[in-house]
């Protein structure tokens, strides 16, 4: 097996307001802005002008967001996002880091539907909008999730195969109450 990336680098969007996403990612959730490059970059055909800040995460990877100088490139690219709550990154987080993220959500007036929490069982994950309607999920693992990883890793090609031949049973034992 050829050798895995360490970890992500970065994952990046488009924002249409570079301040509303500061203040959204290290007010409110607490990510703190670690770089902001401006650049022009000849792309797609033409000379482009942006802004790209960086919030970092605690193994040193980032959210990045764009935000373009000219209006036509700014539509161009987005931040349209489609309407789906699939559509979502989620980022890892302890227990007490979760519930820390959940108060500065309340703090800062943002409620339903813009947030919510669903038990997974396997983890708890809470769901929150930024300013451009991109969801982002705090996840919390149950901690006896770890103790079955390397069966599932087992069974995860198989498992795919059942489910894409028409068995659509769940395997979610903790959320079914099967798990000890």
């Amino acid at each position: 097996m050829s050798k895995l990336p360490s970890r992500l680098h970065h994952n990046a969007y488009v924002a249409k307001d570079l301040e509303a996403t500061r203040a959204f990612y290290e007010d409110v959730i607490g990510l703190p802005l670690v770089a902001t490059w401006c650049e022009t970059d000849f792309l797609f055909g033409k000379d482009r002008t942006y802004c790209h800040c960086f919030f970092g995460l605690g193994d040193g990877s980032a959210l990045a967001f764009f935000q373009f100088a000219e209006a036509e490139d700014q539509a161009e690219f987005g931040p349209e996002l489609p309407e789906s709550p699939f559509n979502h990154i989620a980022l890892n987080v302890d227990k007490e880091t979760q519930a820390e993220i959940e108060q500065r959500i309340t703090e800062a007036g943002i409620e339903p539907p813009s947030t919510y929490t669903l038990e997974h069982g396997y983890c708890r994950s809470v769901y929150v909008k930024d300013p451009d309607g991109m969801i982002v999920e705090f996840t919390c693992d149950d901690p006896r999730a770890a103790d079955g990883d390397e069966e599932r890793r087992a069974k995860a090609h198989g498992e795919l195969r059942r489910w894409l031949g028409g068995d659509h049973t769940s395997n979610n034992d903790f959320r079914h109450g099967e798990a000890v």
